[in-house]
């Protein structure tokens, strides 16, 4: 049943090519949840394969990932944020198993630094889809916001194209590399957090 479903992603994969990555990398980034482990390492293992090109699959992959996130931005910039946590509350938010309390949790960590929370968010799961909406609620001006939202993207295709390509082949493995993966990206990115937030308050006092 396992391969099956493999071979099916795989065979999906293939046919929608680069443009397909693009697609479901801008869905994977956008308000709709869909796991990038399911657009990636497919294509990832099928590079390896010699049937798709790896550099282009990075380069699409970080390219769909920015315009999601864009997308995100522009609506909640649009929208406002009474109107947004206002959907939160419909069926078709729960549907989408989008919760307000991950929302406020992600807002939170902007409010406190806005610039780092853009780049290391792109590498937790959950919020790293979540981050643009309280950038598009402040207005956060858009080039620092392409640039590391570019940047943690990239470094988030990577890594998932490395194990796509190594380990594609075994999901077994590949699952259990991509969950330690997740915890040990999750430990850093909180703990990068926690340490600048300390930092610019320990600068405040200094300078009070």
């Amino acid at each position: 049943m396992l391969m099956t479903f493999i071979n099916w992603i795989l065979a999906i994969t293939e046919g929608l090519g680069y443009w397909g990555v693009f697609i479901l990398m801008t869905i994977e980034s956008s308000f709709i949840p869909f796991p990038s482990e399911l657009a990636i390492p497919p294509a990832a293992w099928l590079a390896g394969q010699g049937r798709m090109n790896l550099f282009l699959i990075i380069i699409l992959g970080t390219l769909g990932s920015l315009f999601g996130a864009l997308l995100n931005y522009y609506l909640a910039l649009w929208l406002g944020r009474p109107l947004v946590y206002k959907l939160l509350e419909t069926r078709a938010a729960h549907f989408l198993r989008i919760k307000k309390e991950d929302l406020e949790r992600t807002e939170n960590m902007f409010l406190k630094n806005s610039r780092q929370a853009i780049f290391i968010c792109r590498l937790i799961p959950v919020v790293r889809q979540l981050i643009s909406i309280p950038a598009g609620f402040t207005r956060m001006p858009l080039r620092p916001f392409i640039l590391l939202t570019f940047s943690g993207s990239f470094i988030w295709v990577v890594l998932l194209s490395v194990l796509g390509y190594v380990l594609g082949a075994n999901q077994d493995i590949l699952m259990k590399y991509y969950h330690e993966m997740l915890i040990i990206l999750s430990i850093v990115g909180v703990a990068w957090l926690s340490f600048s937030i300390f930092k610019k308050k320990k600068k405040k006092k200094i300078m009070i």
